[in-house]
């Protein structure tokens, strides 16, 4: 127990270099644990798991937690329609802290008395993985070589290859990070305020130029059918609706954002289908729930986004807010249609049995059913008189002057 180390493990140069390092220099049993939360192919587990091997390591597991990061976390930023900036669905965000809370499982599961990861001492990620540690296996020691060392690649490189392991010496032009909940694009260009990223750093390319018509329904909140078909869980729909929109190259975007550790980032992104579930979902909010929801949910969703930004999903309050944005999902039902074209999508309708844009009532600018003219002119007397009394007594005020 007291030489056992878990290794949040990727396969990257950053956690292979750990792999390595432990087992050398510190002379740990070490146990790597992969986290798909999404973004991760057989094949690319299967590679990781080669990796592993090779590197030495004592034990390796591949951990699938797509559900579970759904239903703790992503359908309370679906119903909260979080949107960081007002453009980042907080992929990487989120994922991060699943990956973490996984990680920290398994440590306690097998009694290691380490915990490591490849993070850099420059980001958001080590202060996410290090919380979540300190608060799930608060005895554990946690150990991070690359921001521990202020590794640069080169030197990781020269490392592994004097261990026998082979690597990649050309540096790869950007860092991509792949999930359920997006694809984060890092490169030259994000470490700028001017410059954008090319067309051949996103990893989906435009493949379809003619437009389609596509249509999710939601229940409760929740997208529950693509196109008419039904789904066992959300998590699969978003990623067969990623697999359709991606190919239109939608949901691309830079965020640029105050990081947890005080200084600005940037960071490029493509999220088809977190981008076109949160408007659609949004718009099918408008037409379903009351302006007083709608206000509120804005404010307090917005808190939920920047705690679990900020690696604080344990905080008490976040149950708190989920228990709120749950409770107005209640008649958020109904299908969204949506046009798909290439680099963007538009929202073409709802149809829903609680949409309380309701001709029985009235049609705006058109007539009106459940009020009359006088109904009008007393309601907006009663409305404008504060307002009226504030500007007689300024103006009176002003003529004693």
């Amino acid at each position: 127990m007291k030489n056992k180390v878990v290794l949040a493990f990727s396969g990257g140069l950053d956690t292979s270099y750990c792999a390595k390092y432990l087992k050398e220099e510190k002379n740990l049993e070490v146990y790597a644990i992969t986290v798909n939360t999404g973004g991760f192919t057989d094949e690319d587990l299967k590679a990781i798991e080669k990796r592993a091997h090779e590197l030495g390591v004592k034990g390796f597991i591949i951990k699938d937690v797509m559900n579970e990061y759904y239903t703790q976390c992503i359908r309370y930023l679906l119903f909260g329609n979080v949107l960081k900036n007002n453009t980042y669905p907080l992929s990487v965000s989120a994922e991060r802290v699943f990956q973490a809370i996984a990680v920290a499982e398994y440590a306690k599961e097998i009694g290691a008395s380490f915990i490591a990861h490849g993070s850099t001492g420059a980001g958001n990620d080590q202060v996410r993985f290090d919380m979540v540690f300190n608060i799930v296996m608060p005895d554990a020691k946690i150990i991070t070589p690359i921001r521990d060392q202020k590794l640069s690649r080169e030197e990781e490189i020269a490392y592994l290859e004097k261990h026998g392991i082979k690597t990649d010496a050309a540096k790869a032009v950007y860092s991509i990070n792949q999930g359920l909940w997006g694809t984060s694009v890092g490169g030259k260009e994000t470490l700028t305020s001017r410059n954008t990223l090319p067309e051949d750093a996103y990893p989906s390319p435009l493949t379809k130029n003619v437009p389609e018509e596509i249509s999710v329904t939601f229940k409760n909140g929740e997208p529950v059918a693509l196109n008419g078909k039904q789904f066992e869980h959300p998590a699969k729909l978003i990623s067969a609706l990623n697999k359709i929109a991606s190919e239109f190259a939608i949901g691309r975007d830079i965020h640029v954002g105050d990081t947890i550790i005080g200084i600005k980032g940037r960071v490029g992104f493509e999220a088809a289908a977190p981008l076109i579930l949160i408007k659609a979902h949004h718009l099918l909010e408008k037409h379903t729930l009351t302006k007083q929801q709608l206000f509120w949910k804005d404010q307090l969703a917005n808190v939920y986004g920047s705690n679990l930004h900020e690696g604080l999903f344990y905080e008490p309050l976040m149950r708190d807010l989920e228990a709120f944005l749950s409770s107005t999902q209640e008649h958020v039902s109904g299908d969204v249609f949506i046009k798909l074209m290439p680099y963007r999508f538009e929202l073409t309708g709802i149809e829903s049995s609680f949409d309380l844009m309701n001709s029985k009532f009235g049609s705006y600018g058109e007539m009106n059913n459940a009020w009359t003219g006088e109904d009008v002119k007393g309601f907006s007397k009663i409305l404008s008189n504060q307002v009226m009394i504030w500007k007689k007594i300024k103006e009176e005020n002003k003529k004693k002057d």
